[in-house]
């Protein structure tokens, strides 16, 4: 919490619940990050990851964006679904729009 938050904690404890569980989703919404806009050799740069993941049946790890915030997964990659653009990985299905980077180990 930032330092300007200390006045409203002070006075949470006589505020009603709902006015503090609005403070609250306030105070998430304003950490909320954007999806970073990837250019089309960072594009290619993680299609040519994946492809040779899957071809070698290498572990990855992959970081992507998903409801306001960023998210790391590790595993092998089960199946890429061109058709519907997406990638299944350690239980989850992933629009590829989604990923931002691909490590593989």
């Amino acid at each position: 919490m930032a330092v300007n938050d200390r006045g409203t904690i002070k006075w949470t404890s006589i505020m009603m619940p709902e006015h503090i569980e609005m403070l609250q989703k306030m105070w998430k919404e304003q950490d909320h990050e954007e999806m970073p806009i990837l250019d089309e050799q960072q594009k290619e740069e993680i299609n040519n990851k994946l492809l040779m993941a899957v071809a070698n049946d290498l572990t990855v790890e992959l970081k992507y964006f998903d409801n306001h915030d960023f998210y790391k997964v590790k595993g092998k990659i089960t199946s890429i679904n061109k058709r519907n653009k997406y990638i299944s990985i350690a239980g989850q299905h992933l629009p590829f729009e989604n990923i931002i980077d691909v490590w593989i180990e």
